[in-house]
C-alpha cells in the first residue's frame, strides 16, 4: 500500500497542463539560388569570367533561356593581346537525380555563350556522373561538382568547358532580353 501511495503522490493532479510537444527544427532545405552567388565568385576567382553574376529564374523568358549564372570574360587593360568578350553561363542543380535536365539546359545555353557549365552535387550517383563526364567532354560543356553546403560548396572541376563560337542571332536575342529585364546587369557585364 505504501508503494501505491508513493506512486499516487508522484502523479500530477487532474486538470494540470498537458505534455509539451517538442518540434525539431526543420533542416535547411537547399535551393539552387543558394549557390548562384558563390559559383559566380568561383568563375571570377578561377579566371573563367572577368565579371559574373547570379541570374536564374525565368527572367529572360523562353524555355531554357535563362542560365542560373552568367559571366563575361573580357580583356583587361594590361593584356597585350586583346580578344572579343566571351559569355560564360552555368546551370546549377541541387537535386542529384537531374543530370539529364542540367545537361540539356547547358547545351541549350551554348547557342548564346562561348562556354557553358553544368554544376551538380558531388553526391550524384556514379553511373550518372560517368555519363555526364563523357557527354560534357564530347560536347565541350564544363562539368563542376560541389558539396551541398551553401557555406562551403568546394567547387571542383571534372571537365573544363571548351570555347566555342555561339550563334550571334541568339547572342543578340539573349542580350536584348537581358537589357529589357535587367539593364543594370547588362551594363555590369559589358
Amino acid at each position: 500500500m505504501e508503494a501505491e501511495d508513493a506512486i499516487t503522490g508522484l502523479q500530477e493532479p487532474a486538470g494540470s497542463s498537458s505534455p509539451v510537444a517538442y518540434e525539431a527544427p526543420e533542416p535547411d532545405i537547399l535551393a539552387e539560388q543558394d549557390f548562384y552567388r558563390s559559383f559566380a565568385e568561383w568563375l571570377e576567382e578561377n579566371d573563367e569570367a572577368t565579371v559574373a553574376s547570379a541570374l536564374g529564374g525565368a527572367s529572360l523568358g523562353g524555355k531554357w533561356g535563362t542560365p542560373d549564372v552568367i559571366g563575361v570574360l573580357k580583356p583587361r587593360a594590361q593584356d597585350i593581346f586583346k580578344f572579343e568578350p566571351q559569355i560564360v553561363t552555368a546551370e546549377i542543380k541541387v537535386v542529384p537525380n537531374q543530370p539529364v535536365i542540367a545537361f540539356g539546359q547547358a547545351v541549350a545555353y551554348r547557342l548564346f555563350s562561348h562556354k557553358s557549365y553544368i554544376v551538380v552535387p558531388n553526391s550524384t550517383n556514379s553511373d550518372d556522373m560517368s555519363r555526364l563526364k563523357s557527354l560534357c567532354s564530347i560536347h565541350g560543356v564544363g562539368l563542376v561538382t560541389f558539396a551541398l553546403n551553401k557555406y562551403q560548396p568546394n567547387y571542383s572541376v571534372i571537365v573544363l568547358a571548351s570555347v566555342a563560337a555561339p550563334d550571334m542571332f541568339y547572342v543578340n536575342s539573349m542580350l536584348e532580353r537581358l537589357k529589357a529585364s535587367e539593364p543594370g546587369l547588362l551594363n555590369k557585364l559589358f
